[in-house]
């Protein structure tokens, strides 16, 4: 990769795959390497999915890229998809390429209309890779929730909580991340996010969504934040809709288009609902939907969480936490951690190493018996190390 700038911060374990196949790589070895990462939790439903290959197929037959001025019904009808998993009805859809995107645009939207200059949200939220949401120093009100995991009284908290009193009075959002925490997927308490909210939408705020990683099926609901009581005006969609395409939708509640549509706000960009795009969104709801993968989803996390809760057993895990197909493993030390990582790499298990935490994020159609081969696998490994 001599050509190719490097500034992810991870080392390319893997240069050349020259073959995929549903939930597995294959390098120019031959070797094969079950991916239980999603290719960073984009590869939803797999690898050269070939549903979603013919859908791209088709749609490149047809127009790719549109301007601002001109169409194709397929961008409508997927949005219309998204609207109705999202429980959106009467909302609107924007159709763009990144996650981070989707945030900003739905912050732009948040600051033109409620006139207000500062963004909530917790303290371990990670909301895109743009300056704009990773400084942090001014315009920022950071709820740190470290400290409520200890309250006896965590999972029924009250909004009278002195822990609310300071909250500013000028938020213009609340950008509330369900689960995933920078990807240390920790799921902070529905009690704790409802107040946030509460106290947001009282003085005038907005709620942005932000299902990058947690959202189409990957909890084993829809979203993440099905499993909370929150209403939100903005919903911003990565990664699992396009399945390894570079698209993701910011989906946006009837009420709060009514207000967008009655305002100035402007937005463009040259990518901005292109049907290559919505065609790849349409299609992988359809495949979930089609074959109930949420369900299966849920359904599998319990099970896939009890067997890597059982490597507790290992001196070496000091943790395992999940929902749905979301996991981390925590480990005893980072030295150890990436110990076992080359190993499992080494017997073809690729897993996402975090300096001490694995976090896995299988795909939703993976194999149950690959799952427990991996388990197993890893097991030997800890009972060696």
């Amino acid at each position: 990769m001599k050509n190719i700038l490097n500034c992810t911060g991870h080392e390319i374990k893997l240069p050349n795959i020259i073959k995929s196949d549903a939930a597995y790589l294959v390098d120019d070895a031959g070797k094969r390497y079950l991916d239980l990462e999603s290719g960073v939790w984009c590869a939803a439903l797999g690898h050269n999915n070939s549903a979603i290959n013919s859908a791209i197929e088709k749609q490149v037959q047809i127009i790719s890229h549109v301007g601002f001025c001109y169409s194709n019904d397929i961008v409508d009808d997927a949005a219309a998809s998204i609207l109705s998993i999202a429980g959106l009805r009467g909302g609107k859809c924007v159709f763009l390429c990144s996650g981070s995107e989707g945030i900003e645009l739905a912050r732009q939207v948040c600051k033109e209309l409620t006139k207000k200059t500062t963004t909530l949200c917790l303290h371990d939220a990670y909301l895109g890779s743009y300056s704009s949401v990773l400084n942090r120093e001014t315009g920022w009100f950071i709820f740190d929730w470290r400290d409520c995991t200890s309250c006896p009284e965590i999972e029924t908290c009250d909004i009278n909580c002195p822990k609310f009193s300071n909250i500013p009075d000028n938020i213009s959002e609340f950008v509330f991340e369900p689960g995933s925490a920078s990807g240390f997927v920790r799921f902070p308490p529905a009690s704790m996010i409802k107040n946030l909210a509460t106290i947001v939408k009282a003085q005038g705020g907005k709620i942005i969504i932000n299902e990058v990683t947690t959202g189409i099926g990957r909890t084993g609901k829809w979203f993440g934040h099905n499993h909370y009581t929150i209403n939100p005006d903005f919903i911003a969609i990565g990664k699992g809709i396009g399945n390894g395409y570079p698209v993701s939708v910011l989906a946006i509640a009837k009420d709060t288009v009514r207000e967008v549509e009655g305002s100035n706000f402007k937005y463009m960009q040259s990518h901005q609902n292109d049907p290559l795009g919505a065609a790849v969104a349409k299609e992988v709801i359809r495949q979930l939907t089609d074959e109930d993968l949420v369900t299966r989803a849920s359904e599998l996390g319990i099970k896939f969480l009890s067997a890597l809760q059982a490597l507790t057993e290992s001196p070496y895990i000091t943790e395992v936490r999940g929902r749905g197909m979301m996991f981390a493993v925590e480990l005893s030390n980072a030295e150890v951690g990436d110990e076992i990582y080359n190993q499992l790499l080494e017997k073809g298990y690729i897993v996402c190493n975090r300096a001490g935490m694995f976090r896995i994020d299988p795909p939703l159609i993976i194999k149950e018996a690959d799952f427990y081969n991996f388990v197993n696998t890893f097991r030997s490994i800890l009972t060696n190390t």
